[in-house]
């Protein structure tokens, strides 16, 4: 497993990572014990960062987190969550006031069971006021930096150009990362328009979901899947030519996806630890640069073509 640094926080992470929505079943149902011993495993195979939210089933990703990292060595793992996004009852909702922030943070770590975190972010800034991002959610996680209940300060979005406006309206040094999905995977590399600029201004990228949300899956796309239609049929289409190669398009994938040395870890999820091992073998697989171009032709109608986050 290589590891590398997020930006320059110091901290030297696994570079392909556990993204643990899936233990709120946030995309299927989960065995509980199934999802935990998924966390055990990515940890004792050498994973070292672990991202949640509270928006994630609603506060319970966070709640099935916590029982496993109860069991697991603190210095063994970072751990990243977020403000800004939540839910109840079926309801989603958002509240970037600082108040709410600093809440937030103390909120999750008692469902985490620590008692610090080591990045925290705003969650999904599309649907913020950016102003409002600048000028108060951020500083009240800078406020819990200084005093050491977090580490580290980062944000995240789905809208690319959003993360240059926040940090070109705060401070040097007050947002050390990015978190970006489904903008460096097979079908959409836009992300890498931004590496420069970030590296400039020494911020840390992580990369979110090389299946770009299961467009990229041998199982075929949810039906909640907001991409246009004719994205899905691309997708579809690059599936069956990975099948006539005999590979799975979710190797190629996360190959793709984790190669790339300017982008820190790349998150996964899944409730499955045979799932966890696969990844993490596909991680170490060389990326085959022939099948990855005849796969990127079929993108080529659509390459980066994106959509309205919900």
């Amino acid at each position: 497993m290589e590891y590398r640094e997020i930006g320059k926080t110091g901290m030297n992470v696994s570079n392909i990572s556990f993204g643990a929505s899936s233990l709120g079943g946030v995309f299927h149902s989960l065995k509980e014990v199934d999802g935990i011993d998924a966390v055990y495993t990515a940890v004792d195979n050498g994973i070292n960062f672990i991202d949640v939210s509270p928006y994630y089933g609603h506060y319970k990703a966070e709640t099935v987190l916590g029982k496993a990292l109860k069991n697991i060595d603190r210095k063994k793992y970072y751990l990243s969550t977020k403000v800004g996004r939540y839910g109840q009852d079926g309801v989603n909702m958002w509240d970037y006031t600082a108040r709410r922030a600093a809440e937030s943070v103390y909120e999750s770590m008692e469902r985490l069971h620590v008692d610090y975190i080591d990045l925290i972010n705003v969650h999904d800034i599309e649907f913020a006021d950016l102003e409002m991002v600048c000028r108060e959610t951020l500083p009240a996680l800078c406020e819990l930096r200084e005093k050491g209940i977090v580490k580290h300060v980062g944000i995240t979005n789905l809208n690319l150009r959003h993360f240059k406006y926040v940090i070109d309206h705060v401070a040097a040094g007050t947002v050390e990362s990015i978190l970006s999905f489904c903008h460096y995977c097979l079908n959409d590399d836009a992300l890498a328009d931004y590496f420069d600029y970030f590296e400039t201004n020494e911020i840390g990228v992580i990369n979110a979901s090389p299946y770009s949300m299961g467009l990229l899956t041998e199982r075929g796309v949810p039906h909640w899947h907001p991409a246009p239609e004719a994205l899905k049929r691309l997708s579809r289409k690059a599936v069956d030519y990975c099948n006539s190669r005999g590979i799975y398009i979710e190797q190629l994938a996360v190959s793709f996806s984790v190669q790339n040395p300017r982008i820190a870890t790349t998150l996964f999820s899944t409730t499955n630890p045979e799932n966890v091992l696969k990844t993490i073998r596909y991680a170490d697989t060389p990326v085959d640069m022939e099948l990855l171009s005849e796969v990127q032709k079929i993108f080529e109608p659509g390459f980066r073509d994106t959509w309205v986050n919900s």
